[in-house]
């Protein structure tokens, strides 16, 4: 049974991932400007000579299926404006720091999330409840392109604990101010959905039976409400991933990492169109796997979901 859900949600990624690509596809190309429009205008036959070169000179549905030829066969492209670069080999130098800052995060948020929405839950209308929720709050209120100047000036600036720039092979001093302003916002988001799930599973029957029978606080909690409690939780990771994902964009660039979402924002403003598109199918497919590998933790939590 298990299989054939996990199955199921594996064959409707696809449709999915298509209809990404293809909206990305022909938005791209709608939009004004194209790769070789510069400030000062290339003659008409070098113009052409480029177009027919990278196969603009085509009809855009002849490209579109030459498009779809390549990525089944894992083929990104060249990219239009960064010269001898293949976008792959650019995906490739670049995700090991959007993925290091962006799992460490994700860990991070779980891992302080988590106990503190339990911890106001468990002390529910009190000051420690309180604390924590007008943390989250504020949390969820500041954007990190406020949070990454403010952490810089703070610890890189004025105390000089931490540099503000730079990754240097990963150095974990270099990892710790954009992991905290990428992490702040979800871990508020895992605490209130930690604590408002909790709460409501504190109420429920066979809660109050497992108290009738004499188990405790901890053992209740444990053994009966915390599998139950964290199902929101799981199910938040998927969408979490994603935000973290293109919420770096904005953490590289202020932090000078050296990840892909600077890549992305080159190809952009350049109308690099098989480098945005890579970025896209990379995205897209990255969050797609990650949403699915949510839904195979949800069907094992709740086998209530992968019966329906």
């Amino acid at each position: 049974m298990y299989a054939r859900y996990a199955l199921g949600r594996l064959l409707g990624l696809v449709p999915t991932f298509f209809a990404i690509v293809t909206a990305a596809f022909f938005l791209m190309r709608a939009a004004p400007g194209g790769p070789f429009d510069q400030e000062q205008a290339i003659p008409p036959e070098i113009r052409a000579n480029l177009e027919a070169a990278y196969g603009l000179d085509r009809p855009v549905w002849s490209q579109y299926v030459s498009y779809l030829a390549g990525l089944a066969h894992g083929e990104l492209g060249p990219s239009f404006r960064l010269k001898d670069h293949d976008v792959a080999e650019l995906i490739a130098s670049g995700a090991p720091v959007t993925f290091s800052i962006g799992a460490a995060a994700l860990l991070l948020a779980i891992g302080l999330g988590v106990p503190l929405g339990f911890a106001a839950a468990s002390r529910h209308n009190r000051g420690a409840d309180h604390a924590v929720m007008g943390l989250a709050l504020a949390g969820i209120a500041v954007p990190n392109f406020v949070v990454a100047p403010v952490l810089a000036l703070l610890f890189g600036v004025h105390l000089g604990w931490l540099p503000v720039a730079g990754w240097e092979g990963g150095d974990p001093r270099y990892m710790v101010l954009p992991v905290v302003t990428l992490a702040l916002p979800f871990i508020a988001y895992v605490a209130r959905l930690a604590r408002g799930s909790l709460l409501e599973v504190l109420q429920a029957p066979w809660i109050r039976t497992a108290r009738a029978k004499g188990i405790g606080g901890r053992g209740v909690l444990v053994r009966h409400a915390l599998k139950p409690a964290l199902l929101p939780v799981v199910s938040f990771l998927g969408p979490a991933a994603a935000g973290l994902l293109t919420g770096s964009l904005v953490v590289e660039q202020a932090f000078g990492l050296p990840g892909i979402g600077r890549y992305f924002v080159q190809g952009a403003v350049n109308r690099d169109y098989t480098l945005v598109m890579g970025m896209v199918v990379f995205y897209a497919g990255l969050i797609l796997l990650l949403n699915l590998l949510v839904d195979l933790a949800y069907g094992w939590l709740d086998p209530r979901i992968r019966h329906d």
